[in-house]
């Protein structure tokens, strides 16, 4: 199970501080994306201030800092959580998976770190 909550960790780890990267440079998929989900262009630093210290709490829960690992997964679960209602609000489904599959590698690795 360790093993398992290491790679899911990781994975989560590297894809929040990849998209953080992009919302911090705004990237032009990401101003699409935000624009048509209605998310103003103000709110993307706070938001990938919320992104790298999610993946932040994960890596210092990989390094032994279990509470603080859990709090960064739930931290992201919420986040993504609101991500994925913001996307069902606009009705904007053909992207979804990406809120989607950022919230199950959280979840995963929320799930892991509790129960190891």
């Amino acid at each position: 199970m360790f093993i398992a909550y290491v790679v899911i960790t990781v994975v989560a780890i590297v894809a929040n501080a990849g998209i953080a990267v992009a919302d911090f440079s705004k990237a032009e998929f990401v101003l699409a994306n935000s624009a048509e989900v209605r998310v103003p262009r103000a709110w993307l630093p706070w938001l990938a201030a919320l992104k790298a210290a999610g993946a932040a709490g994960l890596l210092l829960g990989l390094l032994g800092l279990r509470l603080v690992g859990v709090a960064a997964a739930t931290g992201l679960v919420l986040f993504f959580c609101g991500a994925v209602a913001a996307h069902v609000r606009r009705r904007v489904y053909r992207n979804i998976a990406f809120p989607g599959g950022f919230l199950g590698l959280a979840t995963a690795s929320l799930v892991l770190a509790v129960a190891r």
